[in-house]
């Protein structure tokens, strides 16, 4: 039987930043019905993986009620750190298998609380290779960087 795909909201999303730590962008497709909405927004001093990681963030805080929600993003940080990793965080008191303290603990304790709010199917796409979504998402990205970057010349 096929699935009812009628109450699933996609949404694609990408991160970029210009050094590492740097001025960092990030951008958002979500679509819904044949309805598309985007978001982008920057910091002023960030990093890459805080980028990817409030892209998805600011997406599922847009959404207005529970769904079905599938993430589209090429972030294997991501992905792997909300499928696999953040159990074994959570368990370890917030420590890295090095037992170093995680990296972006508030976003991943953020995206976390939105999580529990949806049914979410997570899917990476290789970053960079044509996919139409992701350069898009990728564009949005560095569009914020830019304008955060003409904002403090003014």
């Amino acid at each position: 039987m096929k699935k009812d795909n009628t109450d699933l909201v996609e949404i694609f999303t990408d991160g970029a930043c210009s050094g590492n730590p740097g001025v960092g962008g990030y951008g958002a497709i979500l679509r819904y019905k044949g309805q598309q909405k985007e978001l982008s927004g920057f910091e002023a001093e960030t990093t890459n993986n805080r980028m990817e990681l409030m892209a998805v963030i600011r997406a599922l805080e847009s959404l207005k009620r529970s769904c079905r929600v599938c993430v589209v993003t090429d972030s294997k940080y991501v992905v792997k750190g909300i499928t696999e990793w953040i159990h074994n965080w959570k368990k370890n008191s917030w420590k890295t298998s090095g037992k170093k303290d995680v990296l972006n603990k508030d976003l991943w304790l953020n995206l976390l609380r939105l999580t529990e709010k949806y049914d979410i199917t997570w899917q990476w796409v290789r970053g960079h290779d044509g996919h139409s979504e992701n350069e898009k998402c990728d564009r949005l990205a560095r569009e914020a960087i830019n304008k955060c970057r003409e904002m403090r010349l003014k």
